[in-house]
């Protein structure tokens, strides 16, 4: 049973280990130099692997359109939370689950992770083949792959493929998205990436930037249309970052004219702000808040304000600074199992999939759960397994 991964971030190693735990010959390729890249770019903030949240609201974090309703709520079960923080115990890894629920490595790095993962690929027989970048497929049976290596072309057989080439953020890291391009041709259906979990661009005045920018806004709540979060952003010089924002950029998207509502005290009815008469507020907030309000509004109205702060945004950072992209393979491309529908033996996995969640670990999982079910998909196909 020969596999072909393509991609070495968290999808493609993790699919790479399935499959040959399961008795396949596995050859993994990347464009790169070497692999997990964008695995280390996630460990500069500490790896944030999984979540520590019950299963069913687990499940709800991920969203995309066309997506089975049922889909997350089985991967996750098959591979869950725990079994991946089981896991990273294997690799010698131990974890720990912060307040807010968020799971990391004990040591909040991930050079040790994904030097021990490589290590237990290759005593499992897993190939690693470097600088090959991936640019056709030919169906049939053995499928074959073309690749440019060095400015050459070369070609390699397999008898299942597994995509898990990522999505257009992060692009140094090797997912750029050119991927696009060579599965268009073959007729398959893809919705454009775009960024998601990024900042949002807004028109600052001056006046606000010198006292607001690079300082935080704590203790929010944050709406945009008929959705809410709670958290923090930050005040940047082209607008705000911070994870309040992020879980809000599909519904933002979705807008004609982008415009979040701040509650900048979420514990406190207008009434009773009112009543109060003078509140508690960071020089940030209080910028941002009396910002064009005239000299001589009333308490009622300020109070009514800071419930409901209106920030108008014009656009979504560039995708290359987002820390995950939207858009992809569409789901009805798709079987079940995680294989393209018009290209029999090719599975997909990871964030090459129009699907997005938002950070606090669900990304990771995200990208290990699919791939354990792309790696498995795989080799039951090659060995006349029968996938349910």
């Amino acid at each position: 049973m020969k596999i072909a991964v393509i991609g070495g971030g968290p999808a493609g190693l993790r699919a790479a280990e399935v499959a040959a735990t399961r008795g396949a010959s596995v050859t993994l390729f990347d464009a790169k130099s070497s692999v997990g890249r964008k695995l280390l770019v996630a460990g500069r903030g500490g790896l944030n692997l999984t979540h520590g949240e019950d299963l069913a609201h687990f499940a709800t974090r991920y969203r995309g359109p066309g997506q089975a309703p049922d889909f997350w709520e089985k991967l996750l079960s098959a591979f869950s939370p725990q079994d991946l923080r089981q896991w990273a115990a294997g690799l010698g890894i131990e974890t720990f689950e912060q307040r807010t629920g968020r799971v990391y490595p004990r040591e909040m790095k991930a050079a040790p992770l994904l030097r021990r993962w490589i290590e237990r690929l290759r005593a499992l027989g897993v190939r690693f083949e470097m600088k090959h970048r991936w640019t056709g497929l030919q169906p049939g049976r053995p499928l074959r792959l073309d690749f440019l290596v060095d400015g050459s072309e070369r070609c390699h057989d397999a008898d299942a493929v597994i995509l898990a080439l990522g999505g257009a953020s992060w692009p140094m890291t090797g997912s750029d998205g050119t991927w696009t391009s060579v599965l268009s041709e073959l007729g398959i259906g893809i919705r454009p990436l775009v960024p998601a979990n990024c900042g949002w661009e807004s028109p600052w005045s001056p006046e606000i930037l010198a006292i607001a920018e690079g300082q935080p806004l704590k203790n929010l709540v944050v709406r945009a249309g008929n959705q809410e979060t709670s958290g923090e952003l930050m005040v940047t010089a082209y607008g705000l970052e911070g994870g309040a924002l992020y879980q809000l950029g599909a519904t933002l998207r979705g807008m004609p004219k982008p415009l979040i509502h701040i509650d900048f005290k979420p514990s406190f009815s207008a009434a009773e702000l009112a009543r109060k008469g003078s509140w508690k507020l960071s020089p940030a907030a209080e910028a941002i808040l009396r910002h064009d309000c005239p000299p001589d509004l009333s308490r009622v109205a300020l109070s009514e304000r800071a419930k409901a702060c209106p920030i108008p945004l014009t656009r979504p950072r560039p995708i290359a600074e987002a820390i995950s992209s939207a858009g992809g393979l569409r789901w009805d491309e798709l079987d079940a199992n995680l294989m393209l529908r018009q290209l029999p033996g090719v599975f997909v996995a990871g964030e090459m999939i129009d699907w997005e969640a938002p950070t606090g670990g669900y990304l990771m999982q995200g990208c290990f759960a699919t791939g354990t079910l792309a790696g498995t998909a795989a080799a039951h196909s090659l060995s006349g397994g029968q996938d349910h």
